[in-house]
Formats: structure tokens, sequence, C-alpha cells
């Protein structure tokens, strides 16, 4: 089972930008649920993976096992956890992807 996380500071600010338009961003956020391998792969520290999920010019960005997701199949996942943690947009990616990779690197997987 899959289980997905978002931080709250994240749904605040995902609320906040899109409004209305919200709703359509937490489905894409939890088809995650039933496909843990969609997204693009940004980069790993450790054992985690950065991974990036995209909504018109926003970047919503989530870490996982990256373990998990390169070597097993869907049918295998039991526990995965997904996190989401942070959201740019296009022109701030590169600035919060550096952010992301500092943090990881200080907290480790404890932080996870």
């Amino acid at each position: 089972m899959v289980k997905v996380i978002i931080t709250p500071l994240l749904e605040r600010e995902i609320n906040k930008t899109f409004k209305h338009k919200s709703i359509e961003v937490f489905e894409l956020i939890y088809s995650l649920k039933e496909n843990p391998y969609k997204g693009k792969d940004i980069a790993v520290i450790g054992k985690l993976l950065i991974k990036e999920l995209r909504y018109e010019k926003y970047r919503i960005y989530f870490i996982t096992d990256g373990y998990k997701i390169k070597l097993m199949k869907a049918s295998e996942i039991k526990d995965l956890v997904i996190k989401f943690i942070r959201m740019s947009e296009k022109k701030d990616q590169q600035k919060v992807i550096e952010e992301i990779k500092t943090i990881l690197r200080k907290l480790g997987e404890e932080g996870f």
C-alpha cells in the first residue's frame, strides 16, 4: 500500500495558489497511490529519491524511497511512503531543488 503525505504548509500553499483548481492538483497528487512511478526523477540523496509532478507552470516535489521505486513492481510495493514537500514555478525550479537537496543532506533519512 502506498501512503501519500502532504505537508500542511504545502497544502495551504496549493489551496492559496490554485483556489478552486486545487481539487485537480490534489487528485494528481493522490493518483500516485495507483501509479507510484509517476513523475520525473530529479535527484538521489542516499536512498531517497526526489521527484516532481507538473501541473501547468508549477512543479510539485516529493520524496520517496528510491530503492523501492526503482527495483520493485507495483504489485510488490507494500509500505512505500511518498511525502510531498514543496512547490515552485518553472522559473524557481533549480533554486528549490537545491534547497531540498541541502536539507536532505543535513537531516538524512531520519528526517524523512
